[in-house]
C-alpha cells in the first residue's frame, strides 16, 4: 500500500419501512494478495427477503468474479443466468455497483442499473468517460453496463447508491420526481464545503439519513449509500510482550519512542521493559472500568497502557462480534478497540519471551501464547475491517 495514501470503504442502509430485512446488500473484500479491495452494493427486486436473496447472490457473485478477474460483460452474464426466476414476473433482477480499487493502481467502476457513482475530487464532481458495454447473449440482449477506470488522487472520493435515494421524495412537492443525482451532488459538495474531512461512513450515514427524510422518515425502499475516501493513513502501534532476547529490549523501546502514531502496550512486562529502557515513569490506576479485566496505567508519550493476554483476547472477542453501529464502552479492551477504530495502518509487534505466569495448564490455550492472539487480533482487523495489517514477531 502507498504509504500516503489509505482507503476507507463504507456503507449506511435503512429497510424499506416495516421491513426487517433490507433487500440491499453491500459486501467487501480486501485480497491482499494482489493489493485490492472490492466493494459490490446490490439492490434486489422489491423489498424484503426475497429482495435481500437476490442482492445477496448477485453481490456475492460479483465479489468473487472480480476477485477472479473475469470480464465485466462475462460477470453480467453469469449474474443473470444463474439468478432465481420471481414466480410473479417470470423475471430476476438485480442491479450492482462493482469498484475494484487497485490500492497502488487504478479504480474500476462496473455498473448495471444503479444509480451512477459519483467521483469527486478538488470539492468538484469528476467527469468520468463510461464505456458501454451490450450484452449480445440471446437471452440478455440488450442489456447495458458501464464500465470507467480512473487513477485516484489523495482525497478522492467515490459515492454509489441505490435507487431508494434518488427516488427518495417522489411525488413531493419538492421533489416530484425524486431527489436525483443533480440534488445529490449538490448536498455532498455542501457537506464536503463544510467538512472536508468528513469520514466515509459519516458521509454515508448523511446521505441516507436525508433520503429517509425526503420521505418523511418513512423510507418508501431499501436505501442504502456506499462511500470510499482516499486519505493520509492513520497509524496505531500495539506492542505486546518483551522479546526473547534480552539485547532486543533496547531496539523495543526505541521503536516504541520513534514511531509516528498511537501507542499502545499491552502487557505489565512490556510496560516495565519499555519504561525502564527509555526511563520513565508508570503510574497506575485504580479504575476498574471493565470488571474482566486489570485496570489501565498511564506512561508519558504512550496513548494507551494495559494489562497483556486477557486484555487482546477480549479485545479480539469485542472485534469478532461487532456489529456496525458498535459503539465501544470504557474498558481497557474497549479503549484499545476505539484506537484501532480511528486508525488505518497497524503495526502490532509481538514479543516471544515465554511468560512463565501463562504456562499453568489451567489457562485456557487461546490464552497461553499471546502470539496466537495477536495473529487473530491481525485476521479479524484484516479481514473484517479492512486496516492495512503489519504483524512483527521479536
Amino acid at each position: 500500500m502507498a504509504e500516503n495514501l489509505y482507503i476507507e470503504v463504507d456503507v449506511k442502509q435503512i429497510n424499506h419501512e416495516n421491513e426487517k430485512i433490507c433487500g440491499d446488500v453491500f459486501l467487501k473484500r480486501r485480497i491482499k494478495e494482489d493489493n485490492r479491495i472490492i466493494a459490490v452494493l446490490s439492490d434486489g427486486m422489491g423489498h424484503g427477503v426475497k429482495a435481500n436473496v437476490l442482492a445477496t447472490l448477485t453481490s456475492t457473485m460479483a465479489l468473487n468474479f472480480t476477485t477472479e478477474h473475469r470480464k465485466p460483460e462475462r460477470i453480467a452474464e453469469i449474474i443473470m443466468n444463474t439468478l432465481p426466476v420471481c414466480s410473479e414476473r417470470r423475471i430476476s433482477y438485480s442491479t450492482f455497483t462493482v469498484a475494484d480499487l487497485e490500492i497502488d493502481g487504478k479504480v474500476h467502476l462496473l455498473e448495471y442499473d444503479n444509480p451512477p457513482a459519483l467521483v469527486f475530487r478538488n470539492n468538484q464532481i469528476l467527469q468520468l468517460t463510461r464505456e458501454v458495454i451490450e450484452m449480445k447473449t440471446p437471452q440478455h440482449q440488450g442489456k447495458k453496463l458501464t464500465f470507467t477506470s480512473f487513477y485516484p488522487k489523495l482525497y478522492d472520493r467515490i459515492v454509489f447508491f441505490s435507487d431508494g435515494v434518488t427516488q427518495s421524495g417522489m411525488g413531493t412537492e419538492k421533489y416530484p420526481f425524486g431527489w436525483e443525482n443533480s440534488n445529490i451532488e449538490e448536498y455532498i459538495l455542501r457537506l464536503l464545503e463544510n467538512n472536508k474531512d468528513i469520514s466515509a461512513g459519516k458521509l454515508a450515514e448523511k446521505v441516507v439519513n436525508k433520503a429517509v427524510a425526503n420521505d418523511i422518515y418513512k423510507s418508501k425502499d431499501d436505501t442504502s449509500c456506499a462511500s470510499i475516501y482516499f486519505r493520509e493513513p492513520r497509524k496505531l502501534l500495539i506492542v505486546t510482550g518483551p522479546p526473547i532476547e534480552r539485547s532486543s529490549d533496547k531496539e523495543l523501546a526505541q521503536i516504541v519512542k520513534n514511531y509516528n502514531g498511537k501507542k499502545i502496550i499491552s502487557g505489565g512486562s512490556t510496560t516495565d521493559l519499555v519504561a525502564r529502557e527509555l526511563k520513565l515513569k508508570v503510574t497506575d490506576s485504580l479504575d476498574f472500568l471493565d470488571p474482566e479485566l486489570p485496570p489501565i496505567s498511564y506512561m508519558e508519550g504512550i496513548d494507551l497502557v494495559t494489562e497483556g493476554i486477557l486484555t487482546l483476547n477480549k479485545v479480539w472477542k469485542i472485534l469478532t462480534a461487532m456489529a456496525h453501529d458498535f459503539v465501544p464502552g470504557k474498558g481497557p479492551a474497549d479503549q484499545i478497540v476505539k484506537l484501532i477504530m480511528q486508525s488505518d495502518h497497524i503495526d502490532i509487534i509481538v514479543g516471544t519471551k515465554i511468560n512463565e505466569a501463562h504456562q499453568d495448564p489451567n489457562v485456557p490455550v487461546d490464552l497461553e501464547i499471546r502470539r496466537t492472539i495477536a495473529g487473530r487480533v491481525a485476521n479479524v482487523l484484516e479481514c473484517k475491517l479492512l486496516k492495512h495489517i503489519t504483524l512483527r514477531h521479536i
